[in-house]
């Protein structure tokens, strides 16, 4: 299994859904991971990994993304900016030493741009992308001034040629949503994506349901905030929804938590909104939070993959209010698992409407938690993942033999 970071500790939903599928893929395989790092420090999570790792290889990538080498490989090559800083010649040797000396039966891939550290092999390659890249990224830089988003915008062209190349160039390409796959059908309709989904992690499942509608009731919006879509749905909450929600619920508090939130949220805590910077391996004010909130709000608008964070809220209880793009891929209904939002006063009128109706509450917190139960178990899924895998191999056979 090759990933572009050390699955520990769970801080990223890349992180999270790579250490449950060690976790349940350990019992039945023999596993040898290669993942990138960046900082020293990262090396001791190492030793939480080793029971599920029959090997694992740390290979050093950029620390910093935004080196002048990077950056002039960038603009004065075919490369996109987004596997020049996640390349490791540390890793494409070490991936190729243990080709030439050891058998696998496949290459696990986490994200396309892992790919290019794989030498030419006979071993059957499954690439699982996370999300489409350069639709996040199109998304992003649709926003930013005309000034900036002629040299960006040839670096998405670039991105998407060589997302494609590797697609094809995998022996079987899996998607986290149905919507990635038709998307990826759509641009190369000559591949047949499978799909493997996100879950909800086992420590976030309840026992019971909360009742957590209360006197003074919080709404919590929680993520990684090295993600550009994090950082631009808590701006949307913070300036576009809150402050017409604490003119009608004047008890409501909003928490904006996650890790790197102080640094892009600086100055936007006051009055009603906390603003709660979290350590990446604290996983008990991670549950703390999911358990004392009242709501979960998640005004996501960038495209791509399945949102760990909806699931975890669904498996504590939590009941959700996101847009359309935030709960893709995970089939929920408007009204019986989820509220669904598509405007400033959308969110405000369907948080209102939750927190004051307790049977309206009652049941999409029932209906949500017995969804993300039946169909989002990391031991389903992983299940689901040793089938590809002996798909792909015999596929392989069948076409090379």
């Amino acid at each position: 299994m090759l990933t572009p970071y050390l699955p520990y500790p769970p801080a990223s939903g890349g992180q999270i859904r790579t250490l449950y599928l060690l976790k349940y893929l350990a019992q039945n395989h023999s596993i040898t991971l290669v993942s990138l790092y960046k900082d020293e420090q990262e090396k001791k999570y190492a030793k939480h990994l080793k029971s599920y790792c029959t090997e694992i290889h740390l290979c050093k990538r950029p620390k910093k993304p935004w080196q002048i080498n990077n950056i002039l490989k960038a603009v004065f090559s075919d490369l996109p900016f987004l596997i020049v800083r996640n390349y490791s010649q540390e890793a494409v040797e070490k991936i190729k030493e243990l080709l030439a000396n050891d058998t696998f039966d496949v290459i696990h891939a986490e994200t396309f741009y892992i790919m290019p550290h794989i030498p030419k092999t006979d071993v059957p390659v499954l690439l699982v992308e996370q999300t489409i890249e350069y639709k996040v990224y199109q998304h992003y830089i649709a926003s930013l001034p005309a000034l900036l988003r002629a040299p960006l915008n040839l670096d998405i062209l670039k991105l998407k040629y060589w997302e494609k190349h590797y697609w094809e160039k995998a022996d079987l390409v899996a998607t986290v949503s149905e919507f990635d796959k038709t998307e990826i059908q759509r641009i190369l309709p000559s591949i047949e994506p499978v799909i493997i989904p996100n879950g909800a992690g086992d420590e976030m499942f309840v026992s019971r349901l909360p009742d957590n509608q209360k006197k003074n009731p919080q709404l919590l919006f929680l993520g990684n905030f090295f993600w550009l879509q994090n950082v631009e749905a808590a701006q949307y909450l913070i300036h576009h929804v809150f402050p017409e929600l604490n003119k009608k619920l004047p008890e409501l508090e909003l928490i904006i938590a996650g890790q790197n939130v102080g640094e892009k949220l600086i100055n936007e805590a006051h009055q009603n909104i906390q603003i709660i910077n979290l350590d990446p391996g604290d996983e008990k004010a991670v549950k703390d939070l999911y358990h004392s909130a009242t709501v979960f709000i998640a005004p996501i608008f960038g495209p791509g993959g399945t949102r760990l964070k909806i699931l975890a809220s669904m498996a504590a209880g939590l009941p959700v209010i996101s847009t359309p793009v935030g709960v893709e891929g995970l089939g929920v209904a408007d009204g019986e698992h989820v509220l669904i939002a598509n405007n400033p006063a959308d969110f405000v009128n369907k948080t209102v409407e939750i927190i004051n109706d307790t049977k309206l509450y009652k049941d999409i917190q029932k209906k949500a938690y017995e969804h993300v139960k039946n169909k989002f178990s990391w031991k389903a899924i992983a299940k689901k993942l040793e089938k590809v895998y002996q798909s792909v191999i015999t596929q392989h056979h069948i076409e090379n033999y």
